[in-house]
């Protein structure tokens, strides 16, 4: 199949807003996959080109479609209750063996919002309402492959409800979009309460009763800097800990991975900075520091060097 590349990501925006040249999707607190069905079969990749094995279900499930080729992009997840959850998601993500994958119990599902090609044909250049129209058109959506909705112009209205129903937020998309295979302003995040993803670049030693470590020191890169964002320390269960323990003590080192910010304690153990993280936050301090921070859970599809601090954009309908 001719498209290839990275998937399309959004600017996160600063306030929501109606325009009926814009669609509106749920924002899913998830992972991002791309799926490819030939007449061989399907398979997933991630964001950073890694094939994902852990999901066989929804792998078959695109095998019982009668189109036999295309292209799609969705967002796998996992619900608590009516809400996604990149948390509970993490007893899946954690799977090496996709023949265990089933025996986590945990429940997941694949929402599709694009279709990047069909039967050989290159989409990616048609208007996305086009793209759209094709999608819903031509997979039946088995079993845990589902339709992402979506809703026009009226973006205000639809944030509020997605905040009152504990979702994450939305995705805005420009109606007449090509897809492009990078970050872009044609398609706009609006959160209904902030998260950030991390490095994780050491940790500081346990206290009381916790076992392997205390908090983590995390950042972000800036230029050829990693800037220390500050320490997180609760979001850890039992299971955690030792996961991420473990993973922590295969990449100790000596030296000091933060090469920018202040106030970095003076009893870290340092790592190599390759572990990303995603954490929530309730905001920013004037220093660049985390405000309340809670580890939410790794991410093992963005590489540690493209973390950036997310800021956000006044981007919007022109």
């Amino acid at each position: 199949m001719a498209v290839d590349g990275e998937p399309m990501k959004a600017t996160l925006a600063a306030h929501p807003f109606s325009d009926p040249g814009w669609v509106f999707e749920r924002k899913l607190d998830g992972v991002r996959a791309t799926v490819r069905r030939t007449p061989r079969g399907a398979t997933l990749t991630s964001r950073t080109g890694r094939r994902m094995e852990n999901y066989p279900e929804l792998v078959e499930a695109f095998e019982a479609e009668s189109a036999q080729e295309f292209v799609a992009d969705g967002e796998i997840v996992a619900f608590e209750g009516a809400r996604t959850s990149f948390e509970k998601l993490q007893g899946r993500l954690g799977v090496a063996d996709p023949r265990l994958a089933r025996l986590t119990g945990i429940e997941v599902f694949i929402y599709v919002f694009d279709l990047l090609e069909l039967e050989g044909r290159d989409l990616t250049g048609l208007p996305l309402r086009e793209r759209k129209a094709l999608l819903k058109a031509n997979l039946e959506f088995h079993g845990p492959v589902r339709y992402t909705p979506h809703r026009n112009e009226k973006g205000e209205k639809l944030f509020l409800e997605a905040c009152r129903k504990g979702w994450e937020g939305l995705i805005a998309k420009r109606a007449g979009s090509t897809y492009q295979h990078r970050r872009s302003r044609d398609w706009l995040k609006i959160k209904c309460a902030f998260e950030q993803e991390l490095v994780i670049g050491g940790f500081t030693p346990p206290k009381g009763s916790r076992q392997r470590f205390g908090a983590l020191l995390v950042g972000y890169r800036e230029g050829e800097d990693l800037r220390y964002a500050g320490k997180v320390g609760t979001g850890f269960d039992h299971h955690t800990l030792a996961r991420l323990g473990d993973k922590m003590e295969a990449l100790r080192q000596s030296r000091c991975p933060f090469t920018a910010g202040s106030s970095l304690p003076r009893d870290a153990t340092w790592i190599r900075p390759e572990l990303v993280g995603q954490f929530g936050f309730s905001e920013w301090t004037r220093d660049g520091k985390l405000r309340h921070p809670r580890y939410l859970g790794l991410r093992d599809d963005k590489r540690a060097s493209e973390v950036v601090r997310e800021r956000p954009s006044e981007a919007g309908p022109e």
